[in-house]
Parts: C-alpha cells; structure tokens; sequence
C-alpha cells in the first residue's frame, strides 16, 4: 500500500501514539494512506477512526485501525492501544515461534546423516519427521566400522527447539568419535554417559532451560563375518527383530536408565542374526503418545512389521502409514536395517607361530589367498603391510598369533595377539634402523588402527580396492 508520510497514520506510526479522526467526512489528512479505499470507507458510512501503531519489544510490526459507524470518543483510545498492545505480543511471540521453528528444522536436517554410509553389511533405510509442535532431538545413524562390520544408532534428546536440535549434534559427534576408538557398546554408552553428566555440570544456566540429562539411545554393533550383533541402550525403546520367515519380536536389550541419570552399569546385549533380518530401530514418538501406551503401540508395530517380501525402504513406508499418530506431538526417527552375511569364501584365517622365521610363510599364504580373490592391482601394498603387521606382533605381541583376511568393499588385514600394548605411530629419525613400519602403513592403507578386545587386540588396515574407488574429478 502506498504510503503518504503527511497521513495521520503516518504520523502515528513515527510518533508511536495513537491517532483518533471522530469525523472521517470532515477530515482530509486520514485519506493518505490510500484515497481509493478512503472512498470506500466514506461509501460504506463509517464516520470514525482509531489508528493504533503496533510495537513489540521496541519493533513497530504495523498499524491497527478501528472503523466505526458513530463516532469515537477520546476514552475509547486507551482501550483501542491496550487490545493493540496485546495483539502485539501475540503477533511477535507468532513470528519468533516461526522463526526459531525454520532455524531449529534447518539446524536439526544439517545435522542428520545427508546419506547413509556405502558398506555392505546392511542394507538400510530411514525416516525423520519433525513433530507438528517443533523439531526436537531425535537421531539416527549407520557408521561404518572396521572389519566390514556397521554400526546402527537412534537417539532420542528431552525437549524441542534449538537446544534440542544443538545437543543432539553434540551427542551425534561424540558418538562418531567414541565409534572411531572402536568401543565395545557397552563402554561407549558409559562414555557418552560421563560426558552427558559433564555437559549439564558444566553449564549450570544452560541445564536449567535444556538439560541433556534423559536423552536415550541404542547403539548396535552388526558383525556380517558372524552374523553376530552387539547391542546396548540407555532408556531406549528395545528394537524389533523380523525374522527371515515374516516372525517378530521384541529383541530384549536391558533398558538401563537414560543417559546422565545415574551410575548404573550399562550392559552389553548379544544376539545372532541369521542373513536378511531386519532390525527396526525407532524412536518413543512412533509407538507412545498421550492417546496410546507404548505397550499398545509396539504391539501394534510388531504387527505392521509381520511378513516377508518387503525392501527396508517398503517396510519405512508401512510403518509410518500405519503408525504415525494424529496430531504428531513428538519426533519420529525410523531406521530399518536388513543384514547380510559376508560369503565364508571372502574371510580367510590363519594362525602364526611366535617366530620371525614365520613371517614369510604366512605372507606368501596370504598372497595366495588374495591372489585367488583376484586382487592384482592392489597386492603389492597389501604384502608390505601383512609384512609390517605380522613382524609387529611376533616382535611387541604375545602369542597366540591370528591373521585374517576379509575381502568386501576394503580388502581388511587383521593381525590379532594377546597383549593389550597398542602400536602409535611415530617418526624415524635419518639414523634411525627402525621405526617407519606403521609410518609405511599409514602411507600405504586407507585407514588403520587397534581394535581392542577381551582376550587382546587386534591391529587392522583397509585398503579401498581399486576397482571399487570412484574416479577423481
């Protein structure tokens, strides 16, 4: 609308006062604004005008005019600028609730996985829906882990809003680094404890408007050379296992308490899973509400998830059609995930003597295993680091010795001994005679490190095969 800066309106607006016209037909200075509507106004036999600037928090939002077919008096203004003053608060705290809505939704997107890592150990699907009310914390996550294997993650954190959607990317990046140590899942859910327990000490003021105390998750561990899953849960709702005949139950992980509550120890859950199970891991919004127990709504999923002949993405769909409630007061986090098992002609396994002399026998029994994989652009750096990995655990190792190899996506060599001193990496000086064998790894491999485990440690590298790395652009 055209605005004429001589209109009363105007003058209001700068001066942040009200303006009262009692007789609309006998004023001219009110028709500023907009003289075709001031006809129209006249034509319809108004004769009176309250104009009210509408400020919130020192910003002027607008004008509100009150129209009257009598005429107003001047004690009529206080009441028009208290109900104005009102409609602004409600109209500022409507655009801030909007904006911090955008904000927390495109924090909370940026911070979910854009795509799911390429492995082969699951094939997987997901769904994210924010709830009507405001985005919250909830996440998930597929992290590719050494030795094929995958991890599956699902977390929920308390409230809704920027913090919310903050600390799960706080809580998101630390289990990405705690992942990386390749913890046990029991030690990495103790860990992410302490550090939830951390943060809210840490930052008394921000604990008392979004503590992160309460926050729950599930993290998975899927091993596709066993068919082995280890799994533990800090007050998370249990995942559903679908069994390869269409059958479905509830996989009873110990619950323990959410994360930041307590001392309590976390355990470890084992389970074997035999090739094209699906698990599904979820968050509380699917199967609880105020309108249905969560007992009621993982009977109802069980139900959904009930068959066979479904893709994981076809199982996604399903379950949200089926059970996302109306309205939608919470986040929903859905990650589906079917296993597979590595073929017993892709892992091979020997055991090593704890002698140097021993160092070429299995090097060159090694090479024929790769040799018969057909892995020839690639088996020079695979021999120079099965060498430096072997004479490492015969020099620094206790027996006994195992070498494996896994053949998938990586070609992953694995030398595992008894004792629990990790190799680190360090520089050779020029004089130095040793000193460059992890050096040359490090050089030579995509990724190396140590695995720990209850009987020991375990050394790897992978090396992404050439017929499996994209072309530079």
């Amino acid at each position: 609308m055209p605005v004429d800066p001589t209109a009363l309106q105007t003058q209001g607006l700068r001066d942040g006062k009200a303006v009262l016209v009692p007789d609309l037909a006998a004023a001219s200075d009110w028709r500023g604004m907009n003289p075709v509507f001031a006809e129209r106004v006249l034509g319809a036999g108004l004769g009176s005008l309250i104009a009210v600037p509408m400020r919130a928090r020192g910003t002027v939002l607008g004008i509100a005019s009150f129209w009257r077919r009598g005429e107003f008096h001047p004690d009529d203004v206080s009441s028009a600028e208290e109900l104005v003053a009102r409609a602004a608060v409600c109209v500022d705290n409507a655009r801030r609730y909007t904006r911090e809505h955008a904000l927390a939704f495109a924090l909370q997107r940026s911070l979910l996985p854009a795509e799911l890592p390429e492995q082969n150990a699951v094939y997987a699907a997901y769904r994210y829906l924010p709830a009507e009310a405001g985005v919250g914390g909830d996440w998930f996550d597929v992290i590719a882990l050494p030795g094929a294997r995958v991890a599956l993650v699902v977390g929920d954190v308390v409230g809704h809003g920027l913090q919310a959607a903050a600390t799960m990317g706080r809580l998101r990046t630390a289990v990405h680094n705690f992942a990386a140590l390749d913890l046990p899942p029991d030690e990495l859910i103790t860990y992410l404890d302490e550090l939830v327990t951390r943060l809210d000490q840490d930052d008394p003021a921000a604990s008392e408007t979004a503590p992160v105390t309460g926050a729950t998750m599930l993290y998975a561990v899927h091993d596709p050379t066993t068919g082995r899953c280890h799994m533990a849960c800090a007050g998370h709702p249990p995942p559903a296992r679908v069994h390869p005949d269409g059958t479905v139950d509830l996989v009873p992980v110990p619950p323990n308490l959410p994360l930041g509550l307590g001392n309590s120890p976390f355990e470890t859950y084992t389970v074997d899973l035999a090739d094209e199970t699906r698990l599904v891991l979820y968050t509380d919004g699917l199967v609880e509400s105020r309108e249905q127990a969560i007992d009621t709504g993982l009977d109802r999923l069980t139900a959904v998830l009930a068959g066979t002949g479904r893709s994981c993405e076809q199982t996604c769909t399903e379950v949200i059609d089926a059970l996302l409630p109306s309205p939608q007061q919470d986040d929903i986090a859905l990650l589906v995930a079917a296993t597979r098992r590595l073929a017993p002609d892709r892992v091979a396994q020997w055991d090593v003597t704890d002698d140097p002399a021993a160092v070429a026998p299995a090097r060159a029994a090694c090479m024929r295993q790769m040799t018969a994989w057909g892995i020839g652009d690639d088996l020079f750096a695979a021999e120079l680091i099965l060498s430096e990995l072997i004479t490492n655990a015969i020099r620094y190792g206790d027996p006994p010795i195992t070498v494996r190899l896994l053949y998938d996506r990586y070609l992953t060599c694995e030398v595992s001994d008894t004792s629990h001193n990790a190799p680190h990496l360090r520089h050779a000086a020029t004089l130095d005679e040793g000193g460059r064998g992890l050096f040359l790894i490090a050089q030579l491999a995509d990724r190396w490190g140590t695995r720990y485990t209850p009987d020991g440690k375990t050394v790897w590298a992978e090396q992404l095969l050439t017929v499996n790395r994209r072309p530079s652009s």
